[in-house]
């Protein structure tokens, strides 16, 4: 397994490889890309945020789904980690991988942990995406596989209808 540098991403989206829709050069990293809000879900609201600034209650459960839809190749997987940020302001992220083969937009869960309401940003960066590149391609990738959120677009809770 190797990381990809941001010299790696930009000629893996160059030759079409990689697929980052809405990319934004601030989101560069060294080794990474950060993922942008574009929806905010809190848990207990059933309206879906979608501009502005959220105000997440204290021990609030909340979903973000990203700005930028990614698109991996069958060799190249990708971690997911909570901005620092959002961190010291008390929320925790528990994410997965981005699987070889997904393409969509990111659904990701968080909780705010502390005593004190925090205000999200629709715009703002929420969360590094590490790319990994596999020791081999997949023999089926995430589309073939279980592809449950495979092509979703905005905060998406159960699984896409086939």
């Amino acid at each position: 397994m190797a990381i990809l540098s941001d010299r790696d991403i930009l000629a893996g989206m160059a030759s079409g490889r990689l697929g980052i829709t809405d990319y934004h050069e601030r989101g560069l990293t060294p080794n990474g890309y950060d993922l942008r809000i574009a929806e905010i879900s809190v848990r207990g609201d059933p309206e879906v945020k979608k501009e502005g600034i959220v105000r997440i209650p204290p021990r609030t459960m909340f979903y973000v789904s990203t700005v930028e839809r990614v698109r991996m190749p069958g060799d190249v997987c990708a971690q997911l980690w909570l901005r620092t940020t959002w961190i010291r302001r008390g929320c925790i992220g528990a994410f997965g991988k981005i699987d070889a083969g997904f393409e969509g937009t990111l659904t990701l869960g968080a909780f705010n942990a502390s005593d004190e309401a925090v205000e999200l940003p629709v715009g703002e960066r929420f969360c590094q995406m590490v790319f990994e590149t596999l020791t081999s391609p997949t023999e089926k990738d995430y589309a073939k596989r279980s592809g449950n959120y495979q092509g979703q677009t905005g905060v998406t809770l159960d699984p896409v209808k086939k």
